[in-house]
């Protein structure tokens, strides 16, 4: 009997244990490729390199550079949704203006707080293929319901945004982005205090934006 790949053990690990962690470290090597210096302005090879893996491993895990792209894109928006999830967790008793407050600052600090995950989200994803771009809409559209259960969570089930919940989730994440991506882009030499300045005043203008649809 052969012994499943999950039961092979090579060097001490489970065989798939190791599958993971090199799957794993070429999602983070292309973050910092892509990030660093954009998707046209990477290679398969320079991903090796910055993973530390061979080419030949790369293709056990990617068709090519554009699979990576995708798995290093999916990554940044589950972070980004797992921090908004576990600030809302936090607050369940806040109304609906706190509870705002917290959601946009969670999925701003989560990918605009790294320069590269900013790169990656709103600009390096755009354009590259029409295969691409479909996927993009495809995880626009789960911010969508993400952020249409929020509303109906908060506000009750009845309740139905001006213009309905697909217009007002489309404008919000909209604006939320570009907002998100301008401040990622803003110049540093104003210092932390600066930084955290500009987000303070992203956080309000995205806020009053929600109660507005609310």
């Amino acid at each position: 009997m052969t012994a499943s790949s999950s039961s092979r053990v090579y060097d001490g690990r489970p065989v798939d244990d190791r599958r993971a962690d090199r799957r794993a470290q070429f999602i983070a090597a292309g973050l910092a490729v892509f990030g660093e210096h954009g998707y046209q302005g990477s290679s398969i090879t320079g991903v090796c390199k910055a993973a530390g893996l061979a080419r030949a491993q790369f293709y056990e895990h990617f068709d090519n550079r554009e699979m990576l792209l995708l798995a290093v894109y999916d990554l940044i928006q589950a972070d980004a949704r797992l921090a908004v999830t576990e600030a809302l967790a936090a607050v369940t008793d806040a109304d609906a203006a706190t509870r705002a407050r917290i959601a946009v600052r969670a999925y701003a600090e989560s990918i605009g707080s790294d320069p590269r995950r900013a790169r990656v989200s709103f600009v390096e994803i755009v354009g590259v293929s029409a295969g691409v771009e479909k996927h993009r809409v495809e995880q626009r559209e789960i911010w969508v319901q993400f952020f249409t259960a929020e509303l109906r969570r908060t506000l009750g089930q009845d309740f139905v945004p001006a213009g309905g919940y697909r217009a007002g989730a489309t404008g919000f994440i909209g604006a939320l982005m570009a907002l998100v991506h301008q401040w990622s882009t803003g110049d540093p030499t104003g210092g932390p205090a600066a930084a955290r300045a500009e987000l303070d005043d992203l956080v309000e203008v995205l806020t009053l934006f929600l109660i507005s649809l609310m």
